[in-house]
């Protein structure tokens, strides 16, 4: 395609899952539509990268909500025609999620009143405490769903007080609750034991992000059938079969505007050097949104939107990736669920600890074995079997090391993996070193890099109280001809990003699926 002599009707700044979605249900309508990515690959946090003759890895997700029947990922996929095409497999409903924190373990059921009674028979003094935590988080999250949809009034007469409780929590965090129905601390730690998923600690975690997730899994875990990569290409495929172009190592440097409208963009070519410009009757801002802002000139949008951009960035995680062979996982403990391991029985100490201390001696991180999610073994050499690992890490730290003294950075990095392995040894399986095959540590400078993600974060804007709720970014910019479609600007994760996209597409086309 020659950029400089076309112009489309909506063109795509940004391959994340978002504008993937978004830029798939457009095409499917038979708009035309183009897709720039700076990167090699698409799909953002959802790529797949391949080292060598390694197994395939997925940079950041490895288990999913909102994707049965009837749900968001589902409705999305169906109005493609891909609800049978790309299908996703249930995990373990008796304990998707194991907690493991000192002296205590917890299995989180689908089943509110099976988590309540494990919960009770590990801590029997505190049940009513226990179930009216239970309560609260339940309705809350039926006061969300009202929240993000489009209120009517039967909804608000059948959910209103659900709804007004979620109102009380709206400047909540989830370190807060906890201490108002007053949870004992190892019941605190093991509820909130999947805080790599946040990669923030309770104390500084949305009560409302915590209940989306929390209660999205519970409703079902998912995890792709033919892995993430599969999800990915599929919607490449709608888009390019439908005409549309997906433009990957192709840069956006700047903005077209004439008369306040944005009108297309500016593109650097990343293999050639060739700078173009691109016209579009729309363009989809799919790259952060602050980011885009700077490139733009931030006095050029309105004053409420320059206060709703001006958010902090969530942290950013550091990986494990690895491939083993000659052992049986499952022999080990390992299943269709994700396992979070604490070494502490206070999260928030956790998290400070190797985010602000940069002090990894007793990590906290979760585990997970995509091999046992799925039949599909398209992911890894016969007889091999992944094992990643992800925790927290601070973004400017790597950067500082990497910057000032490479080998300190290396040495670093060979610290965090060792010590995250000496405790997988010790508590999960021994002698897993001798079993290696293939290991490689992604580190905050790592998502950068690869995933363009200022300052390496792994969700666009933090999820704390002030940048979760009624006052978040949405796709709206104030400028014409420029909207919004990011994890900062609707929701992060693989459900988020799929409402994200479809959302924006449903108010711009005014075809409904949910």
């Amino acid at each position: 395609m020659n950029l400089a002599s076309n112009k489309t009707d909506f063109l795509v700044v940004g391959s994340g899952i978002s504008g993937l979605v978004f830029a798939a249900l457009m095409a499917n309508r038979g708009k035309k539509v183009v897709v720039l990515e700076a990167h090699e690959h698409a799909g953002g946090y959802g790529h797949t990268f391949q080292m060598g003759r390694s197994a395939k890895f997925n940079a950041q997700l490895h288990y999913v909500w909102n994707c049965g029947e009837g749900q968001t990922v589902y409705q999305v996929l169906k109005k493609l025609r891909l609800e049978e095409k790309v299908t996703f497999e249930l995990m373990d409903p008796d304990g998707f999620d194991h907690m493991v924190i000192p002296g205590y373990s917890l299995k989180i059921p689908a089943n509110s009143e099976e988590l309540i009674r494990r919960l009770v028979k590990l801590f029997p003094g505190h049940r009513r405490a226990i179930e009216k935590f239970i309560a609260a988080v339940n309705k809350v999250a039926r006061g969300l769903d009202v929240l993000a949809s489009r209120p009517t009034l039967s909804g608000l007469a059948r959910d209103g007080l659900a709804t007004l409780q979620a109102l009380t929590f709206h400047n909540s965090t989830l370190q807060d609750v906890f201490d108002k129905f007053d949870l004992p601390l190892p019941a605190q730690s093991l509820l909130a034991s999947q805080w790599p998923d946040f990669l923030l600690p309770p104390e500084k975690l949305s009560f409302y992000a915590w209940v989306m997730l929390f209660t999205g899994y519970q409703r079902g875990a998912y995890y792709p059938t033919r892995h993430f990569e599969h999800v990915i290409d599929s919607l490449v495929e709608t888009i390019t079969v439908n005409g549309g172009d997906m433009l990957l190592q192709n840069e956006v440097t700047g903005f077209l505007i004439e008369s306040e409208a944005v009108t297309g963009v500016e593109v650097r070519n990343l293999v050639s050097g060739q700078v173009e410009t691109q016209r579009a009757d729309t363009v989809i801002c799919n790259m952060d949104p602050r980011r885009a802002a700077e490139l733009i000139g931030p006095g050029r949008f309105g004053k409420s939107i320059r206060r709703r951009l001006d958010y902090d960035y969530s942290p950013s995680n550091f990986m494990i990736y690895c491939t083993v062979a000659g052992l049986d996982l499952g022999d080990y403990g390992f299943g269709k669920w994700n396992t979070f391991h604490s070494g502490h029985d206070n999260l928030n100490t956790a998290f400070n600890a190797m985010y602000y201390d940069h002090d990894y001696s007793n990590p906290s991180f979760a585990i997970t074995t995509p091999g046992f999610m799925t039949r599909d073994t398209s992911d890894r050499p016969a007889g091999q079997s992944i094992v990643e690992l992800l925790t927290v890490a601070d973004h400017d730290y790597f950067a500082a090391l990497l910057q000032e003294n490479k080998a300190l950075y290396r040495k670093k990095k060979k610290e965090i993996i060792n010590s995250i392995l000496d405790v997988v040894e010790q508590h999960y399986i021994p002698g897993f070193r001798q079993h290696l095959v293939f290991k490689t540590g992604g580190t905050p400078t790592t998502n950068a890099h690869f995933c363009w993600s200022p300052q390496g974060n792994s969700y666009g804007s933090n999820m704390t109280p002030q940048n979760i709720g009624i006052g978040r970014l949405k796709s709206d910019s104030s400028l014409q001809g420029l909207y919004f479609c990011n994890a900062s600007a609707g929701f992060a994760g693989f459900a988020g990003t799929f409402w994200t996209g479809a959302t924006l597409y449903q108010k711009l086309s005014g075809d409904r699926i949910f």
